[in-house]
């Protein structure tokens, strides 16, 4: 016999309770819609009017100067402020005094501008709150984000058997590609479960191999993964490229020192120099001598949809996991990486099964909790972004902007070339140009190391241009990252000017 609950709590109190919260929250009240709507309209009105208006990549400020504006907020106030009038102060802090990516002269790093189509999904993401580890929490999310992942193997030349899985970036997704093979050559050679029974015997003399110029979350991942920074192996190169030879040698010589190659990383679009391998060749090797082959392609990935320098990946289809960014030259907002497995029983290494989360009744219901292919757990439905954007855009443009880009930097490289104040470091294969000032007269190395760097950091604080630095061969170089799209070759020779410019004036100081 069926019986009423009895509600003991005094309705009235609670009710008060709840109603007062609401106001924070969106929710089905009309207010909250109203505020919502006038609220992102708000938004959007400063950070257009911003965009719009600003003049420089960087307001100016210095460290001193925000930490003073900063300092005039209570980070833990024990009561509220009107949102309106917040926002209007954090207009004032964050707003104003942002790097703008789609300034012309931020040129630092591999930052890129976003597209609109991205933005709008940002704030479906946002809005939603969406989490996809677990299908009852994202269920037309998920769908989408495995949709996309299938069709994206396919682009990268994988046949069915490949997977993939959204990632924060390159750090997570190189990450995952020295895990899994770690845990292969585990399984593989030695019988052993790393996920049960902790480290085998023989890790110790594990080595992962790569470029000396691969990036630096491979020993990154070899620390945390307990292997230490020595297990990797960095093999010298040849003027920025990566030789076939050196690594067939290196493995001979590691196997005579009774050490253990387990993978190769090569790097498809360094940091520094936007360097791509011969993938293809360097695979034939690794695979030849059972090491696992992970390409990081989070800067160069991109090129596969491009019609003029798609053939640099040529390959990647070999790779037994790649590296793509979508935050880089795919102009999505951070954060947003792919992590790609030619095989998609490599997850079977990370597999875990949660009651509350992913039971393991919910695949034979047809359920898909992708948890199950990832190290993370709560992750964002990033996969709407390069979703709505390449619906929006259309693969044939994007692959034109690319195309766009990579000649701009190669445009760039003949001006530097032909500059006797300047010297180009080398040709860039894709977005990377990397050059120094030299200054006219007897100056030691040192002074111009010096010099450049001054450089550099006059034009931050100064706010007029936000470029990169490096070295090369023990030297200081300076450094563009030619990403956007609506770049134009004469407003990056001005900045070359104002380059000369700041070096002659410095050298009068």
């Amino acid at each position: 016999m069926n019986q009423e609950l009895t509600i003991y709590a005094d309705t009235d109190n609670i009710s008060e309770l709840t109603q007062s919260f609401k106001k924070f929250f969106l929710n089905d009240d009309s207010e909250s819609i109203a505020q919502y709507r006038k609220l992102t309209h708000k938004v959007a009105d400063y950070i257009s009017t911003q965009i719009a208006t600003q003049k420089q990549a960087y307001s100016g400020k210095s460290p001193h100067d925000l930490i003073n504006q900063i300092a005039e907020f209570e980070m833990f106030p024990k009561q509220g402020t009107p949102l309106e009038s917040l926002l209007e102060r954090t207009r004032d802090l964050v707003i104003n005094n942002n790097i703008s990516v789609y300034h012309p002269n931020c040129l630092a790093h591999l930052h890129c501008p976003t597209f609109v189509a991205s933005l709008t999904a940002e704030m479906i993401i946002s809005a939603f709150n969406q989490s996809m580890d677990s299908w009852d929490q994202a269920p037309a999310a998920t769908m989408i984000e495995q949709a996309f992942c299938d069709e994206l193997c396919r682009v990268y030349g994988f046949n069915d058997q490949a997977d993939a899985t959204f990632t924060g970036g390159g750090t997570m997704s190189n990450f995952m590609g020295l895990l899994l093979a770690r845990d292969h050559y585990s399984q593989q050679h030695y019988n052993w479960n790393i996920q049960k029974k902790g480290l085998p015997p023989e890790a110790s003399k594990f080595r992962i191999l790569c470029a000396e110029f691969a990036h630096f979350t491979v020993a990154q991942s070899a620390s945390i993964l307990g292997l230490g920074e020595h297990a990797v192996v960095k093999i010298k190169t040849n003027e920025f490229e990566e030789e076939i030879a050196a690594l067939e040698d290196t493995i001979i010589q590691l196997r005579a020192e009774g050490l253990i190659p387990i993978a190769y990383v090569t790097t498809a679009g360094t940091t520094d120099f936007g360097s791509v391998g011969n993938i293809g060749a360097l695979a034939e090797v690794a695979h030849e001598h059972g090491l696992w082959f992970h390409v990081d392609a989070a800067f160069g990935g991109s090129l596969i949809f491009s019609e003029k320098h798609k053939y640099k990946l040529n390959g990647i289809n070999q790779a037994d996991s790649v590296t793509v960014d979508f935050h880089k030259l795919f102009y999505q907002p951070i954060s947003c990486g792919v992590f790609l497995v030619k095989n998609k029983a490599s997850f079977e290494y990370i597999r875990l099964h949660a009651d509350y989360l992913n039971p393991e009744s919910n695949e034979s219901l047809g359920i898909l909790d992708l948890v199950y292919k990832s190290i993370q757990t709560t992750r964002r439905f990033d996969a709407l972004k390069p979703f709505l954007s390449l619906q929006h855009i259309g693969t044939e443009k994007f692959g034109e902007m690319i195309d766009y880009t990579i000649d701009l930097a190669s445009t760039i490289s003949d001006v530097i070339e032909a500059d006797i104040q300047f010297e180009l470091a080398t040709r860039t294969q894709i977005n990377a140009v990397v050059f120094r000032y030299l200054p006219k007269g007897n100056f030691s190395e040192k002074a111009i190391d010096n010099l450049n760097n001054e450089i550099k950091t006059k034009l931050l604080l100064s706010g007029k241009a936000i470029i990169g630095q490096t070295a090369v061969h023990g030297k200081a170089f300076l450094k563009f990252t030619l990403l956007n799209p609506m770049t134009e070759a004469n407003s990056v020779i001005e900045l070359l000017n104002e380059i000369k410019s700041l070096g002659n004036e410095l050298l009068k100081d």
